[in-house]
Formats: structure tokens, C-alpha cells, sequence
């Protein structure tokens, strides 16, 4: 969570896939035929790390939250959204509930 106040707080989603997939790509080119399969596999799981959308990972980060905090019902209820903004403070009430939504509808 990176923010300077409740009203700019946001779940920054970061992605080094590219430059993960660059960094393998550039070690298959010259890995030895003992190295390639372990390589290959690499590559296509970050490749598909890569495919996931920013709202599903935004989704997992909240289910997380809610299960950190113990909470085990259904994730756009009035009280996840309380304990999500217990489980983290900077959350608007705004934001709680668009990220409790939108984890409820990729369940």
C-alpha cells in the first residue's frame, strides 16, 4: 500500500514480468541442454503470471487481507469491508468496498 492519505491511498499493482521474461529469455539463449527444460518452465510461468489482470490481483490481495484477519464470509458483506479497513487503515471506506466488489465477483 503506498498512499499519503486516505483519499490517495490505492493498491498499487506491480509488475516486473517483463523484465523477469527478458532476464530468462536471455539465459535460455545460452543455457546448456541440461538447463533448458528448468528454463522453459520459468519462462511460461511468467508468462502466465504476466496474463493475470490487475483486478484479479488486487482481488487475491484482498481475500488475503480478510483471511489474515480471520474473516471467513463472504467477501463484499459489511463486515468484510470492516475488517478489511481494520486489516488496513489507509483504506477509504470508498476504496474498501470497489476492492471488496470486485474480489466478490471474481470469486
Amino acid at each position: 500500500m503506498i498512499g499519503i492519505g486516505k483519499q490517495d491511498m490505492d493498491v498499487l499493482v506491480l509488475r516486473d514480468t517483463p523484465e523477469i521474461t527478458e532476464l530468462l529469455s536471455r539465459a535460455l539463449d545460452t543455457a546448456s541442454v541440461a538447463e533448458r527444460p528448468g528454463l522453459e518452465r520459468a519462462l511460461a510461468l511468467a508468462a502466465e503470471a504476466a496474463s493475470v489482470s490487475d483486478a484479479e490481483i488486487r482481488s487475491r490481495w484482498v481475500r488475503r487481507r480478510l483471511a489474515a484477519a480471520g474473516y471467513k464470509g463472504q467477501l463484499d458483506s459489511v463486515a468484510a469491508i470492516k475488517k478489511l479497513r481494520q486489516a488496513e487503515p489507509g483504506l477509504s471506506l470508498r476504496q474498501a468496498v470497489a476492492y471488496a466488489r470486485e474480489a466478490a465477483a471474481s470469486a
